[in-house]
């Protein structure tokens, strides 16, 4: 058996990367934060609902199976089971099976849903308006837009 080769050496991050990489991770966690109570408070939704409705009102017949639904909400499909089960609750959702696969389920947005969707949309909208583009100059987000796809499509490139 031939010995492992010896792994690649650390690229640690200069102090300017480490600066960087600070301020983004803290604004990111700072500015969910801000969206979710915002939410909460204005519309009574948590961020995380807000986005199960926003990906089934954009899905045709406003229809997903919940794998999908899942994977688009970068979510843990016991997390979304448990999410959809409260918007269920709220009549926001229900869930119907897959006549081709019944093991597989597909969440649909009620009319209820759409309307508390239309409701909480102005809410996030200022939000992240508020806290995102209006502190920002027009080549700076640019920038962020160059920047964001460039990271999404590298970690889904990789996934």
């Amino acid at each position: 058996m031939l010995p492992s080769p010896p792994p690649p050496p650390v690229r640690w991050l200069d102090d300017d990367e480490q600066a960087t990489w600070r301020a983004f991770l803290a604004s990111v966690h700072l500015l969910m934060d801000r969206l979710d109570r915002e939410l909460q408070s204005g519309a009574g939704i948590p961020h995380a609902y807000y986005e199960i409705l926003v990906r089934l009102s954009e899905a045709p017949g406003r229809a997903m199976r919940m794998s999908d639904l899942a994977d688009r909400c970068h979510s843990s499909r016991s997390r979304l089971s448990h999410a959809v089960a409260r918007l269920e609750e709220q009549g926001w959702v229900r869930r119907e099976t897959v006549a081709s696969d019944r093991r597989g389920a597909v969440a649909v947005l009620t009319d209820a849903g759409l309307a508390a969707l239309e409701a909480a949309a102005p809410v996030h909208v200022a939000g992240v308006r508020r806290h995102v583009f209006d502190q920002l100059t027009p080549d700076q987000t640019a920038a962020l837009g160059e920047i964001s796809r460039a990271v999404y499509e590298h970690l889904t490139a990789s996934a």
